[in-house]
């Protein structure tokens, strides 16, 4: 937490309003950053010049992707319309991060079978079902025993990438062992409610 009165506040702001840690963090980073370039400067004080700059700055100078510049954006709009209520006008001069491709990093059979070996328990379990039905690491956390078909051999994801619902396919070869798991799930909250029970006598 930054010692500076007006970060502190802006901190405050945010926590207040329910933003996430994780976006209070950024933020917080990219205003600070913002302010120590123009020389701790009040950002009061700064208009849409000294913004263009700053985020030509990041582009030019410090080589950063187009996400990133996008952040830092997202971060000094909050500050003018939401913190100071003093909305920025045209700020669109500033020289845009180009964006990078990306190529995917795709594992050979044998590497796969090489890390899956690794994995045990319902850790071994959850990387099969990353990996054997393409799902996502929430579609997984979110994964439920309504959503498993085992007699079409199918899992239903619910509001997956782009608030989507879709099915996909389940691996014969794990029927067994997601059974058992929940199977061992259904046991553990049944004592659950038994030890709760009991303890209430």
């Amino acid at each position: 937490m930054s010692s500076s009165p007006f970060l502190r506040s802006v901190h405050d702001f945010m926590i207040v309003r329910r933003y996430s840690r994780r976006t209070v963090k950024s933020y917080l980073y990219w205003i600070k950053f913002y302010i120590l370039y123009h020389k701790k400067k009040h950002p009061s004080e700064l208009g849409e010049a000294e913004v263009e700059a700053f985020l030509t700055f990041l582009a030019v100078e410090r080589h950063v992707s187009s996400a990133t510049q996008s952040i830092a954006l997202n971060a000094i709009v909050f500050l003018y319309a939401r913190f100071l209520n003093k909305p920025l006008g045209n700020i669109g001069e500033f020289k845009r991060a180009s964006k990078q491709c990306k190529l995917p990093v795709v594992l050979t059979q044998g590497e796969v079978k090489c890390l899956l070996s690794q994995l045990t328990g319902v850790h071994y379990l959850m990387a099969c079902l990353l990996y054997g039905s393409g799902l996502r690491r929430m579609e997984l956390v979110r994964l439920r025993v309504k959503d498993v078909d085992f007699d079409l051999l199918q899992l239903r994801i619910w509001n997956g990438k782009g608030a989507k619902h879709r099915i996909t396919t389940l691996a014969p070869e794990l029927t067994e062992l997601l059974q058992r798991q929940i199977n061992r799930v259904k046991e553990c909250l049944e004592d659950d409610l038994k030890n709760r029970y009991l303890g209430s006598v």
